[in-house]
């Protein structure tokens, strides 16, 4: 129980930086899809999915190798100096040759001239971004939770301020006239959406900033033996990590390119998909501050004698959170939509299928620590070529036909289908006690609460009153069954922790 506590102590300290960094860089979405029209948006969709690809040649999953060398104290500074200068190499590197290529690279993307700085912009992002990760994982590790939600809180709140500030401060002293020269130096409206790119930049390069004091622990020397030690076990990490990119984000990329409609057109579409899947991400604000605190948990309790059983709590737990996310994104959708500017609403279909997917990735989170903490790491990354195989078949076979939708589904069954292989294959390496029936069990009955919900609102022609109340009743209904079938198990945890 102890540890429970613990896990849950530092999920809410990263939890409260990562939900309200992330509600505040989401609160960015209104403003981008008012400012910007759909085929613009689907420019920095287009990128930030290119992004995620790239970030994992930068990183090459030093930062998971770090917390399987690093958990003990004795070897923590050789395996953070390893890391260190590992990414130190290939994130310079990488960007050195995206920055010197900028030109070619925007030329095969079809961007006008203009815009070939954006690539110049992502590759210093990058690079800024994955020198920040070692240090970060470091302050996981040892568990500051409260210094790496400052460090992150900082970044994000210069970020969103400099958005604010080339977006809708520097047009509007334009437009009044204010300090026009002063303005005209440092701002040009033609660069559009290059300020979301070069707000990013700055914020990215002021969080590594904050991080020097951390690379005091770094060694000046390398150590070959442990980083081919730290490399092997990380290889098959890059493997899984590209397949999982290629489940979250390919369907952007696809989308551009298999859509029937012209450059802009289909750009439009990738705009409006990214939008709504913004909402359904709503639930991964949850699932990335458990991930912070879950995964160095993990290691550092792989020994204990209850270990098996934390994990199998730690998921149905996760797995009641994730269902009651959905009902409270969904239920409320009316409201909801109004994060984004009304021309996306078109493709608000999406978002009950991307939630459950989002559902089924924390699971997966969840069910896959046995490769991890059993050195099986290449069967993961087998389990996660399985899934991009699906994604891209699923995505190539049903864009052409039903455009998004396909992709939203694509998503879905993907993660479902990698939660199911590997919970069935880890069971004969590292044998959890899930509770599957009732995790199960849950998520069916928060569909079947919204759907019934949503049927019975459409048939009696409810207003908007009746139906919020109609929609309050119901998620107190499936709380209060969730709560009917815990509270015994509740009761005990809470005496133990007494």
């Amino acid at each position: 129980m102890s540890l429970l506590k613990k896990l849950a102590g530092e999920t809410a300290v990263y939890g409260l930086s990562s939900i309200l960094g992330r509600v505040l860089n989401y609160l960015l979405v209104p403003m981008y899809t008012r400012v910007f029209a759909p085929g613009e948006y689907g420019i920095v969709s287009e990128l930030y999915a290119w992004a995620g690809f790239l970030m994992v040649f930068f990183i090459m999953r030093m930062e998971t190798a770090f917390f399987r060398y690093g958990t003990k104290e004795e070897n923590r500074r050789a395996s953070f100096s390893t890391a260190w200068w590992s990414v130190l190499a290939s994130s310079l590197f990488l960007a050195l040759l995206i920055v010197g290529f900028s030109s070619q690279i925007g030329a095969w993307f079809e961007y006008r001239p203009d815009q070939y700085s954006y690539i110049a912009i992502f590759g210093l992002i990058l690079a800024f971004d994955t020198l920040a990760e070692i240090p970060l994982a470091r302050l996981r590790l040892e568990h500051k939770a409260i210094r790496f939600a400052t460090v992150r809180m900082v970044g994000i709140g210069l970020n969103i301020a400099l958005n604010l500030f080339f977006l809708l401060l520097c047009p509007w002293l334009l437009q009044k006239g204010i300090a026009t020269g002063l303005v005209e130096t440092i701002y040009h409206p033609s660069f559009g959406v290059g300020y979301v790119f070069l707000s990013n930049m700055i914020a990215s390069a002021a969080v590594l900033l904050m991080l020097l004091p951390e690379l005091k622990f770094v060694e000046w020397r390398f150590d070959k033996a442990l980083w081919r030690t730290m490399f092997i076990y990380a290889a098959p990490l890059v493997l899984a990590s590209l397949a999982g990119i290629v489940n979250e984000m390919l369907d952007r990329v696809l989308l551009r390119h298999l859509l029937t409609g012209t450059v802009e057109e289909n750009l439009a579409q990738v705009g409006i998909y990214s939008a709504c899947y913004k909402l359904a991400m709503l639930m991964s604000l949850f699932t990335q501050a458990f991930r912070y605190a879950a995964e160095p948990f993990f290691f550092a309790n792989a020994d204990h004698r209850d270990a098996k059983y934390l994990y199998g709590q730690v998921t149905k737990y996760f797995t009641i959170a994730g269902a009651m996310a959905f009902l409270g994104i969904m239920l409320y959708l009316d409201v909801v939509k109004h994060f984004i500017d009304e021309p996306y609403w078109e493709g608000l279909g999406v978002v009950p299928i991307l939630l459950m997917a989002n559902l089924f990735l924390g699971l997966y989170y969840n069910v896959s620590i046995w490769y991890k903490l059993t050195d099986h790491t290449m069967l993961g990354g087998w389990i996660a070529v399985g899934g991009a195989i699906i994604t891209i078949s699923l995505n190539v076979y049903w864009i052409p036909r039903i455009g998004y939708m396909g992709s939203a589904w694509a998503t879905l069954i993907c993660y479902a289908a990698m939660t199911a292989a590997c919970w069935w294959w880890g069971r004969k390496y590292y044998p959890v006690q899930y509770n599957w029936g009732r995790m199960l069990g849950y998520v069916l009955l928060a569909l079947a609460v919204y759907y019934g919900t949503e049927y019975l609102i459409g048939n009696l022609e409810l207003s908007a009153a009746p139906a919020f109340a109609l929609r309050t009743s119901a998620l107190i209904a499936w709380l209060a069954i969730v709560w009917s079938m815990e509270r015994k198990e509740l009761f005990v945890l809470l005496r133990k922790s007494l």
